[in-house]
């Protein structure tokens, strides 16, 4: 049904897709055909169209027989991550963060295999690849994503990385499944995760689980730096300790913020 009080250039059929975007509400990632179409006063088989678009554009994904956004909806702007509340409740602990260490700090989200930046505060130096929010890189080259899939179970990892790369960068590190699993079991061990120039030249970091108030993870941050100017020592005996106080600290804003009601006056 056409919308009231709209003049002759109004496209319906994107009025109606940022409707199913818009459809998926905190505390409801996952949703199905039938909710989105009640959700939105749209009939089943336009709604479903709609998300296979979105699916196709990389905006949606299909997960536990229904649909979910992906993070790819930051390149429509910033909207993905304030509807979290991430940014808001990241900020001053990343900009502390970021004073002690004179080092960039990100955190990030597992899109497929890829991770994408959703919050940074970064310090002006010259390193290999830029990074900017919505930038995307391969997960298990960085130290963001192995966090990520560290803590997914075994098979989900599979079937993740089994997904094509959308970054356009060819990693240095290319390790076959022994390896892997290897790796990430040594993530989950120790509840931290190092990378040593295994996405490219120069870049090293380390990074840590941020996690909601059951314990699940929902993101995770790093500092990242420069190889020729950081060591591997000084980036877990120095940094490593003041980021892992800085993830349990955004972690329990987090787990408070989700108890607050968040209410939109009219």
């Amino acid at each position: 049904m056409a919308r009231a009080d709209t003049g002759p250039d109004f496209i319906e059929a994107l009025a109606r897709g940022l409707d199913v975007i818009k459809a998926f509400q905190p505390g409801r990632p996952v949703m199905s055909l039938t909710e989105v179409a009640t959700a939105t006063g749209l009939a089943r088989p336009t709604a479903r169209r709609i998300l296979l678009t979105l699916q196709d554009l990389g905006y949606a994904r299909a997960e536990r027989g229904g649909f979910a956004l992906t993070p790819r909806v930051l390149e429509l702007g910033v909207t993905y991550v304030r509807s979290m509340g991430l940014w808001e409740v990241a900020r001053p602990h990343l900009e502390h963060l970021v004073a002690q260490t004179n080092e960039s700090s990100s955190i990030a989200q597992l899109d497929g295999s890829d991770i994408v930046y959703v919050a940074r505060v970064a310090v002006p130096k010259i390193v290999t690849l830029s990074v900017q929010i919505g930038t995307r890189f391969p997960a298990l080259q960085t130290s963001l994503g192995k966090v990520l899939l560290a803590a997914l179970p075994p098979e989900e990892v599979e079937r993740v990385l089994a997904e094509p790369s959308r970054s356009g960068i060819e990693p240095r590190w290319r390790p076959g499944a022994e390896e892997r699993e290897a790796a990430l079991r040594a993530v989950r061990a120790r509840g931290w995760a190092l990378t040593d120039e295994e996405l490219a030249l120069g870049i090293r970091s380390v990074a840590a689980p941020l996690r909601d108030g059951l314990g699940n993870v929902i993101a995770a941050v790093n500092v990242n730096a420069h190889a020729a100017e950081t060591s591997v020592a000084k980036l877990t005996e120095e940094y490593l300790p003041l980021l892992l106080k800085t993830a349990g600290a955004i972690s329990a804003d987090w787990a408070l913020y989700e108890t607050v009601p968040q209410v939109t006056a009219s």
